[in-house]
């Protein structure tokens, strides 16, 4: 199969598999909405934070490093994923071990506490099976990836429908996260081992060398950390559980709409660390069609969740979350920076050139926190979206920047003002015929869009062929491993 016809089979099958995964963890968060309400719903998201924050301490960037280790060529594969899986399990027992001691210091309800603890015993596993993500990056075999990740959401829904209808309370509705998690690294596990038999590998100069260059990476992770979840965490103890569950019931969605730019970078990461230093042009062909692909599918989700926002709240949270509506709107402008800012930022990673990062997010992760310190106290759910957006502009901006200066590339930017005004039809749509039913105006707003995307050629029939053809016409020489 041709390089293009790979990377589409992949694209479209990942991003089948995670629509429907997503509709699924839609589906969980509308059952638990309903159960807990605002103020449970808060707990819970409160909960899902400090998740977050454990993987973004016990990150250290082992992920990105590995599968750009794992992706050049003559590569040790067997020690480079046995050291680093045997990092990331040490690392894991210690958060394991030390969140109970850690959690005692936070002003919350013994059920938020004993939930936080689960949630650390989540990420012992979630931290396994991320390790093993490049090892079918390598070989853009991500739709096993998918396939066990969305076998983890139908185990998360099934616990969480029987919680509620048997009504186990609160506890129950958190681990369903564990069980999610553990569903999802047994089946990537099994699949792991049709490529490569590995085990744990205490090799303490590979494990100084792999902490020396992912170190970087890791800080910046706990520096994404800060700007992307630690709003959540300020309103739990600046304001009420309340307040964070109305902001938790829109940020829900724009979290899952974001594992469209993870997903796709995730496929030509291996590629532009192949590429970018040997053959440039090639990785320049990639890394703008990437970015095409990225302008193609962000307008059209900031448009809908700007006029569908309404809807999408109440199907996730029914009533008592009308105030949700307005947060949804702002955050949709943050949906669209997530996609460009994990672009620049990847390519930036493929470069080597990880450690400027840590200054460019450390700067975005101070200008975070004390825009949301200033309008959290005054402003609440909608003063912590308002934050999120600006923080999120100004990491696509200044990593943008960083790639033109550090590597000297900038996107093409091809069929901008097409796509653009592809979009402005597609709104313009939704406006005039705001009467009609929620589904014929979403299905017909997307077709339209991608009608005026191949009336102005932004989609080109050549592109279409070479995703369908037995061998595409660009980077046919350069097969990935079976």
């Amino acid at each position: 199969m041709s390089l293009p016809r790979r990377i589409a089979y992949n694209a479209v099958f990942t991003s089948g598999a995670k629509i429907l995964g997503t509709v699924l963890a839609l589906v969980s968060i509308g059952f638990i909405t309903r159960y807990l309400g605002k103020e449970g719903f808060g707990d819970y998201s409160t909960v899902l934070a400090f998740f977050a924050f454990f993987s973004a301490i016990a990150d250290l960037g082992l992920y990105a490093i590995s599968t750009r280790e794992i992706s050049r060529p003559e590569s040790d594969e067997r020690n480079i994923l046995g050291n680093v899986f045997a990092i990331r399990l040490a690392v894991s027992f210690f958060i394991l071990l030390a969140s109970p001691l850690f959690i005692l210091f936070f002003p919350y309800s013994g059920g938020v506490k004993v939930g936080v603890v689960i949630a650390a015993s989540a990420y012992f596993f979630a931290s396994g099976y991320s390790v093993l993500i490049g090892l079918f990056q390598k070989r853009l075999a991500m739709d096993k990836v998918a396939i066990g990740e969305f076998i983890g959401k139908v185990v998360q829904l099934t616990i969480v429908v029987l919680a509620v209808k048997s009504d186990f309370g609160f506890l129950a509705i958190v681990s369903s996260l564990l069980f999610n998690m553990l569903a999802s690294f047994a089946v990537i596990y099994l699949f792991s081992k049709k490529y490569i038999a590995f085990s744990l590998r205490f090799d303490v100069q590979a494990w100084k060398k792999f902490l020396k260059e992912s170190y970087p990476v890791g800080i910046s992770a706990i520096i994404i950390f800060a700007y992307f979840k630690l709003d959540t965490i300020l309103l739990s103890i600046l304001k009420t559980n309340a307040d964070v569950g109305i902001y938790s019931a829109a940020y829900k969605v724009v979290e899952n709409v974001a594992f469209f730019p993870a997903m796709f970078v995730g496929l030509v990461m291996p590629i532009m660390s192949r590429y970018i230093f040997h053959e440039r042009k090639k990785f320049e062909r990639v890394a703008d069609k990437t970015f095409k692909v990225f302008l193609i599918l962000a307008v059209p989700l900031v448009i809908g969740a700007v006029f569908f926002a309404k809807n999408i709240i109440g199907l996730i949270g029914g009533s008592g979350y009308e105030d949700s509506v307005l947060v949804l709107k702002i955050l949709a402008f943050a949906m669209a920076f997530i996609f460009f800012g994990n672009f620049f930022t990847n390519v930036i990673i493929a470069g080597n050139q990880q450690k400027k990062l840590i200054a460019i997010l450390l700067f975005c992760a101070v200008f975070n926190i004390t825009l949301n310190l200033f309008l959290i106290p005054r402003f609440s759910y909608k003063g912590a979206a308002v934050a999120s957006s600006l923080t999120e502009f100004l990491v696509a901006i200044l990593s943008g920047v960083a790639c033109w200066r550090l590597l000297k590339y900038t996107p093409s930017f091809e069929k901008l003002f097409a796509i653009s005004f592809s979009g402005l039809m597609m709104g313009g749509f939704l406006y005039i015929f705001s009467d009609l039913n929620f589904l014929v105006r979403a299905v017909a707003s997307v077709a339209l869009y991608f009608v005026f995307l191949w009336i102005f050629r932004a989609v080109s029939t050549s592109e279409v062929l070479s995703l369908i053809s037995r061998r595409g016409p660009e980077l046919q020489e350069y097969e990935p491993m079976a």
